[in-house]
């Protein structure tokens, strides 16, 4: 049928059923790149979304837009490596919208570097976010979750937890252990109601990726690495924290879902 035609015909104006209409979802690592574009993916599937970070205005400005597009969301100031602010972060997130299904832990560091040249200052500063903060943010969200009957979990993966990667020891060594806990507290929990998968991006044009290549030549080098050609931006990573965390889908847990043009193909 032709634009210009006069013919009508009946609309189905209802709106499908989302899977996420009525959920609670928590984003650490909020603030910007695929933590930011979680929480706008979340928010238009229909969850009410609390994010977090430690920068304020920017939060803020992932809220306004949450909130410009018909949607809810809240921010809170949290560093996922201190146990008593991810506690507070559950605990307002019960509080604002009175319960927890879902949560993406996605607050993460990256460090460069041979392993001879790591300081202990530096190692712990990337174990202590990227490990102690998953595992602080498990220990406080599932126990809310239960509250309700369960939940749904993704932690932020890597393929440097798939796979060794030279110069980058101790990030690879993070993400294996991230690998771990993931499948560990699966299987702890698979009982109850509570799903934990992991997601294991390769580069995605995000602000961690331009510190990890900030020349145009690295940035090229490193996009064809991954046998599409090119990286990958935070909506596909987005995409795929949305389909792990589905309420339809109570058979999937203990996994990790690599988002990476090919890159572990290889």
């Amino acid at each position: 049928m032709s634009s210009t035609s006069t013919q009508t015909q009946s609309v189905n104006t209802s709106a499908p059923t989302s899977n996420f209409a009525g959920k609670v979802a928590l984003v650490t690592g909020g603030t910007s790149g695929i933590g930011a574009a979680t929480a706008l993916a979340l928010a238009a599937a229909g969850a009410k979304v609390v994010l977090s970070g430690r920068r304020e205005p920017e939060g803020a400005a992932v809220v306004a837009k949450i909130t410009a597009a018909g949607g809810v969301a809240a921010f809170f100031r949290a560093d996922a490596s201190v146990e008593s602010e991810i506690a507070a972060l559950v605990a307002f997130t019960v509080e604002k919208f009175g319960r927890l299904d879902l949560a993406f832990n996605n607050a993460g560091v990256e460090i460069t570097g041979p392993v001879t040249a790591v300081a202990e200052a530096d190692y712990r500063r990337v174990f202590d976010l990227n490990v102690w903060g998953v595992l602080a943010s498990l220990k406080h969200e599932i126990p809310a979750m239960l509250k309700t009957g369960g939940g749904a979990i993704v932690n932020t993966s890597s393929v440097a937890g798939h796979a060794g990667m030279a110069g980058v020891s101790v990030y690879v060594a993070s993400k294996h252990a991230v690998e771990g806990i993931t499948k560990a507290v699966a299987l702890e929990f698979a009982r109850q109601g509570i799903r934990v998968n992991a997601v294991a991006p390769a580069a995605i044009v995000t602000e961690m990726f331009n510190r990890f290549a900030p020349a145009p030549e690295q940035q090229a080098y490193m996009a064809n690495l991954h046998p599409v050609g090119h990286a990958g931006q935070p909506d596909d990573i987005a995409r795929a924290v949305l389909y792990l965390l589905d309420p339809a889908n109570t058979f999937l847990t203990g996994t990790s879902l690599a988002v990476d043009g090919g890159w572990l193909a290889q």
